[in-house]
């Protein structure tokens, strides 16, 4: 697996081996700088990108309902990366879906770049929707399009870039997490491995403000797992994004900032390599 793409044909930028293309079409910053949106330095008082407070889910009702958030809250910033761990049916996928906007929020806050999700209406959340970056385990690739294809769905969302600047852009990323040589094969002619790097590859093409991840390194060998979160790390800190990613794998604890776990519902702060962060849980 190459571990950088070559620089893009199409006059997109390429820091730190990361393609790159700011939403307003400006370069991003040079490699080696301070995280930044829009190519201007981030303050360490910049606002939150994700703040949620109480929140609170259940699924069923009367003596049926079942508790699966109980008291949330969590706070990410710009450029940031918080790992998310806790065992199967602990809420994580669940929390995940709702600060991606993909479900409504029943009870307590959820902001994401300033606006409220508790009560918003379809319309906004969708609007949301596109300025977040989506790899779950399940894929969800369009069976009738190629790797190039549905990766250049995420490419899709960028303003201002016409067909072959985006075309070239999902070749880029396809190439950065090694499927260079795959660009015209359909989902059924993929590995799962290699169907979840494509998954990676589309969610990145957006140049999302949040990136939320379940897993991303399931199905991956250890060594492609670590050039993709690295390839995550560097997306956070050169662009500003930020970064929620659930994941079992302690291989790639130390790309984290933060670590929080979750059991019966409820966030905790935890520690990576013996060292507790701090951060906003609770």
């Amino acid at each position: 697996m190459s571990s950088a793409p070559q620089p893009p044909a199409s006059g997109s930028d390429s820091s730190n081996g990361i393609v790159s293309r700011h939403r307003n079409g400006k370069p991003p910053p040079v490699a080696g700088s301070t995280s930044s949106i829009e190519g201007l330095p981030l303050p360490a008082t910049a606002p939150a990108s994700l703040v949620v407070r109480d929140l609170q889910h259940w699924f069923g009702s009367g003596a049926n309902r079942r508790q699966v958030l109980d008291g949330v809250s969590l706070t990410i910033r710009p450029g940031e990366v918080v790992l998310l761990t806790g065992p199967s049916g602990c809420g994580k996928t669940t929390l995940l879906t709702l600060v991606g906007a993909l479900r409504q929020v029943m009870a307590g806050s959820v902001q994401l770049f300033g606006q409220e999700l508790h009560g918003a209406a379809r319309r906004e959340r969708q609007l949301l929707r596109r300025q977040i970056g989506m790899i779950f385990q399940g894929h969800n690739l369009l069976r009738c399009l190629s790797a190039e294809q549905n990766v250049q769905m995420g490419a899709d969302l960028l303003p201002g870039l016409g067909y072959r600047a985006r075309r070239d852009l999902s070749r880029q990323w396809l190439r950065a997490v090694g499927l260079g040589d795959h660009l015209a094969k359909l989902p059924h002619d993929l590995s799962g491995g290699q169907k979840q790097r494509v998954a990676i590859a589309r969610a990145l093409a957006a140049q999302p403000r949040l990136l939320l991840a379940d897993e991303p390194t399931a199905a991956l060998d250890s060594r492609t797992g670590r050039e993709v979160v690295e390839l995550l790390r560097r997306l956070a800190r050169d662009q500003g994004c930020s970064v929620l990613m659930v994941t079992h794998d302690p291989r790639i604890l130390d790309v984290a900032d933060r670590l929080v776990e979750m059991e019966d519902g409820r966030l905790s702060e935890a520690s990576i390599s013996g060292r507790t962060l701090s951060g906003s849980v609770g």
